[in-house]
């Protein structure tokens, strides 16, 4: 590459084209989303599974492993167009009008769009009942390792004459995702066994603090009498016959009984309505102490219908 290629490769303000720097950020982008997503799987069995079902996150993982060179790409790149290219671009005009190095900037920047999608997240529920400030601080730290990694590469460039070429960039990707992957599994075992991710525990209701009406997203309602007695009305239940692909679920509505149990080593009401609807459904205790929650998996236990009942005040 000659001087006058390396100048045109170059802006004044010393970063790099357009297309290589989107091209850098898209494959650190890349690099690190298994290892972000196995953290994330992590913390969700053990912290925020409430409901049991956070196994499905690891096959949700061996398919993002298993297709990696067609997902990861993507993926990186709509980080980078979406987060990093705009945090760049006001990172950018930014340095030109005030002191300070520009990689600092740029994590400012990033934290910035980072809290507007946040905000954009919280007010569309995109991303179910996540909070403004997690969105927040999740996306903030997804855009760290891409600034810190692509302010080495701008230095890189300026010090060699040339930057990474698209291949150099991806091949590094693939390393660096290894890299952080592993990384991930030595600090997530022993937090997990050393009880730093603090697993989730359901809430100890007495008898008297499940009597009530309880309601879930639909029409279903479930009455719950101090005596024992129990009232349902369009409440949903494993088929009678037990067959999950030809009918896998009853809508019963009557009256019957109701008394505290356990599934599956876990606190629970069952309840038995009158008649041939549906089968004896054991609603496990969920939620929190202040908001409790009742649930039951229905179906095939592989795939199950989560439905939640929550308590009316």
């Amino acid at each position: 590459m000659g001087r006058a290629d390396i100048e045109r490769e170059h802006r004044p303000d010393g970063s790099i084209t357009v297309f290589t720097e989107l091209n850098t950020a898209a494959a650190i982008a890349a690099a690190q989303l298994p290892a972000a997503w196995l953290l994330w799987w992590v913390v969700e069995i053990t912290g925020d599974d409430d409901y049991g079902i956070g196994y499905g996150g690891a096959y949700l993982m061996f398919c993002l492993l298993l297709f990696a060179p067609l997902i990861l790409p993507v993926l990186g790149l709509l980080h980078a167009v979406a987060h990093l290219g705009p945090a760049g671009v006001l990172a950018r005009l930014a340095a030109r009008r005030l002191r300070g190095p520009r990689w600092a900037w740029d994590l400012l920047c990033a934290t910035t769009v980072g809290a507007a999608w946040a905000a954009w997240a919280a007010l569309t529920a995109v991303l179910w009942d996540w909070p403004f400030l997690r969105t927040a601080a999740v996306l903030a730290a997804l855009g760290v390792l891409p600034v810190l990694g692509h302010a080495y590469a701008r230095a890189r460039a300026r010090a060699k004459g040339r930057a990474w070429g698209i291949w150099g960039v991806w091949l590094r990707s693939a390393l660096l995702s290894a890299v952080l992957f592993m990384l991930a599994i030595v600090l997530a075992v022993p937090a997990t066994v050393m009880g730093l991710i603090q697993e989730y525990e359901p809430p100890k209701l007495s008898a008297g603090q499940l009597a009530g009406v309880w309601r879930g997203e639909g029409a279903g309602v479930l009455r719950l009498d101090p005596g024992g007695r129990a009232q349902g009305s369009k409440l949903p239940g494993d088929s009678a016959s037990g067959d999950w692909d030809a009918d896998p679920l009853d809508e019963c509505e009557g009256s019957g009984s109701w008394a505290p149990g356990r599934k599956d080593g876990r606190d629970a009401v069952v309840v038995r309505l009158d008649g041939e609807c549906g089968r004896v459904t054991y609603w496990t205790i969920g939620g929190t102490e202040r908001d409790p929650e009742l649930f039951v998996l229905l179906g095939d236990p592989d795939a199950a219908d989560v439905r939640v009942l929550k308590r009316v005040s």
